[in-house]
C-alpha cells in the first residue's frame, strides 16, 4: 500500500495531466509544507506526521473562513472550502460524535482528577487524527461538565 505521501503526489501527477488547477494548486501548497517541515527538521516524514499537518493545513483554511466572512468575500470562503473538502479526503475517516463520546467516557473513567488537561492529553494520543481538536475539546467540556 503506498504511502500518504505517495498518494498525494500521484494525484498531483493526476491533477496536472487533467488540466485541473483547482487540485493540482491545493496539492501543490500541500506538497510544499511537507518539504518545508522535512528540510526544517531534516527527516522524511511518515503518514502520522503527514496526517498531522493536513490537520493543520484545514485549521488555518477553517481561519481564513472566518477572516473572509467578516471581510464579505464569499468568493473566497467558497474556495476555502472546497480546498478544506479536498485536504480531508486524505484524513482517516472521523470518529462520529457517538464513537467520540464513547471512547471520552472511558478516558474520563480511567483519569483519576476529573480535569480537563490529563482528558485531553489521553484524548489527543487515542484520538489522534480521527478528530479535531477543536471537537474533542468540546465533548470533553460537555462530558465533564
Amino acid at each position: 500500500m503506498a504511502t500518504l505521501q505517495e498518494r498525494i503526489k500521484e494525484d498531483l501527477k493526476s491533477a496536472m495531466r487533467e488540466k485541473n488547477a483547482f487540485v493540482r494548486d491545493t496539492l501543490r501548497s500541500l506538497s510544499g509544507a511537507i518539504k518545508q517541515v522535512e528540510v526544517d527538521e531534516r527527516r522524511a516524514l511518515g503518514d502520522a506526521d503527514i496526517e498531522t499537518l493536513l490537520q493543520k493545513q484545514i485549521k488555518m483554511r477553517k481561519d481564513a473562513i472566518e477572516q473572509y466572512r467578516a471581510g464579505g468575500r464569499d468568493d473566497l470562503v467558497q474556495q476555502e472550502q472546497s480546498e478544506i473538502a479536498l485536504l480531508e479526503n486524505y484524513l482517516p475517516e472521523q470518529l462520529s460524535d457517538e464513537e467520540l463520546d464513547v471512547l471520552l467516557k472511558e478516558i474520563i473513567d480511567g483519569c483519576e482528577p476529573k480535569a480537563m488537561g490529563p482528558v485531553m492529553a489521553e484524548a489527543k494520543k487515542r484520538v489522534g487524527t480521527r478528530a479535531e481538536g477543536k471537537r474533542i475539546s468540546q465533548r470533553v467540556k460537555a462530558l465533564l461538565g
